[in-house]
C-alpha cells in the first residue's frame, strides 16, 4: 500500500519514468483511500494518491489474463527495472517472479518489497504490525506497559527507501557486470537495521531496553518540556553544554561538582528535570528558544505540522511544492529531499486511472491504432 509507490515516487522525483501497472476499472489500494472524504481529497482523489502517484503514468492492464501477462512482458523487455510490493508468493504465482521475467529481460533488475522478504508467506505484514515485531516499538512511549507506534509509519516508508537503495545499487553493478539482479526488501529487516547501535547494546549486555519518553539514555538533560505556551527541547550532548545552560537558566543550585560531569548528572537526572521544568514554565518558547540560542545550548520546538511547514530553511530547499491538478488546483505537498546540482525538479499531478496506457504502448512497443483498439475490445487494458 505505502512502501512500493513511496520507492517508485522517490525514483520518479528523480527523473525515472514510472509506470504503474493497475487493474482494469479498480486501480490500487492506494487510489481509492480517502476519495470520498471532502477534508482529504479533491475531485474524488485521495491524499495518498495526489502524493504518491505525482509524476508516474497509470497503465491499466489485466496481469491475471494470459494476454495481460504476454503484454506485461513486452513492457519488462522494454523497461529497466519492476518493483512490487505484493504479498509474499504472489508474483510467483503470476508467473512475473525475477526468474521468469530474465528470461524475457536479462537485463531487468526486480525489487520486491514484503513484510518478511523471500523467506515467510504466513505472517500479514501492515506498518503497524512490522513495528511490533520489529522491536522498537518496545522501546517507544513513556514505560513498558505502554508501547507506541512511530506517528509515521516509518515500518513502510523505510522498506521504501532502502527499496530505493537497492534498485540504484543493481543499478550501478548492471553498468559493471551487463545482467540484472533480484532485490529483495524485508519491511523487517529494514527496521531491525534501524536499530543499530541500540542492537548491539543488547546483545553486549543481554538487556531488553524500556521506553524512556523524550529523555535518553545516555545523556542529561534531554528531554522535552512543558512552557507557557507550548514545548521546548534541550540535548545537552557534550560535556561544554551543561555549563553554557547553567549559566543561561542561572542553575546555581545545580552547579554541583558531581553535575559537571554525565555520570553525575545521571544520577542526578530528576532532580535536574524537576528544576528546568518549572523554570521554562515561567515564560513562552520562543523566549527561551532565544536565550538558548544566544548561550549555545542545543534546543528546539515541538512544531505541529502547520508550524512546520513555515519553516524558512524548509521553503528556501522547495520542500514544500505545489502540485497542479488536472482542474488547475494546486495541492500543496512535501518535496524532494534529495537535492542534487545541476538537476531540475519537476512535479506532476497523480495520473487518471489508465491515462498513460495508449501513450505508453505506442512509445515503449511501437503498438498502431489498431492494435490498441484490438486490446481494448478484448477487456485487456
Amino acid at each position: 500500500m505505502l512502501a512500493g509507490p513511496y520507492t517508485t515516487m522517490i525514483l520518479a522525483d528523480l527523473g525515472a519514468e514510472v509506470v504503474k501497472i493497475e487493474q482494469p476499472k479498480k486501480g490500487d489500494i492506494t487510489r481509492n483511500l480517502l476519495k470520498d472524504d471532502p477534508k482529504y481529497s479533491l475531485d474524488g482523489v485521495g491524499a495518498y494518491h495526489l502524493t504518491l502517484a505525482r509524476n508516474k503514468k497509470s497503465f491499466e492492464l489485466d496481469l491475471k489474463s494470459d494476454s495481460g501477462k504476454e503484454l506485461f512482458l513486452k513492457l519488462v523487455n522494454a523497461a529497466d527495472v519492476v518493483v512490487d510490493n505484493f504479498s509474499q508468493g504472489v508474483t510467483k504465482r503470476l508467473g512475473i517472479d525475477h526468474k521468469q521475467l530474465a528470461k524475457v529481460n536479462p537485463k531487468i533488475i526486480t525489487c520486491s518489497i514484503s513484510g518478511f522478504g523471500d523467506t515467510e508467506i504466513n505472517r500479514p505484514a501492515y506498518d503497524n504490525l512490522i513495528q511490533g515485531y520489529g522491536g522498537a516499538m518496545s522501546i517507544t512511549g513513556i514505560d513498558k506497559e505502554n508501547p507506541v507506534k512511530s506517528g509515521i509509519p516509518i515500518a513502510d516508508l523505510g522498506a521504501g527507501l532502502y527499496a530505493v537503495i537497492g534498485i540504484l545499487s543493481a543499478l550501478r553493478s548492471r553498468d559493471t557486470h551487463g545482467v540484472g539482479e533480484h532485490v529483495d526488501i524485508s519491511m523487517l529487516d529494514t527496521q531491525v537495521s534501524l536499530l543499530t547501535y541500540m542492537a548491539t547494546m543488547h546483545f553486549l549486555s543481554g538487556e531488553d531496553p524500556e521506553p524512556i519518553g523524550n529523555q535518553h539514555m545516555n545523556h542529561v538533560p534531554f528531554n522535552s518540556y512543558q512552557t507557557k505556551d507550548g514545548f521546548i527541547q534541550i540535548g545537552v550532548v557534550a560535556e561544554d553544554f551543561w555549563p553554557n545552560l547553567v549559566k543561561a537558566l542561572n542553575l546555581n543550585e545545580l552547579d554541583t561538582d558531581e553535575n559537571k560531569e554525565r555520570k553525575g548528572r545521571l544520577k542526578n537526572r530528576e532532580s535536574i528535570d524537576k528544576t528546568i521544568q518549572s523554570i521554562f514554565l515561567t515564560n513562552k518558547t520562543e523566549f527561551w528558544l532565544s536565550l538558548l540560542q544566544e548561550n549555545r545550548v542545543p534546543c528546539g520546538p515541538i512544531n505541529s505540522l502547520s508550524e512546520t511547514f513555515q519553516d524558512q530553511d524548509l521553503l528556501k530547499r522547495n520542500m514544500i511544492v505545489e502540485v497542479l491538478q488536472e482542474n488547475g488546483a494546486p495541492v500543496k505537498m512535501p518535496g524532494n529531499p534529495v537535492k542534487i546540482s545541476n538537476h531540475s525538479e519537476e512535479f506532476n499531478r497523480s495520473p487518471n486511472l489508465g491515462e498513460h496506457t495508449k501513450s505508453i504502448l505506442r512509445d515503449w512497443l511501437n503498438f498502431d491504432e489498431e492494435n490498441i483498439k484490438n486490446l481494448e475490445d478484448k477487456e485487456i487494458i
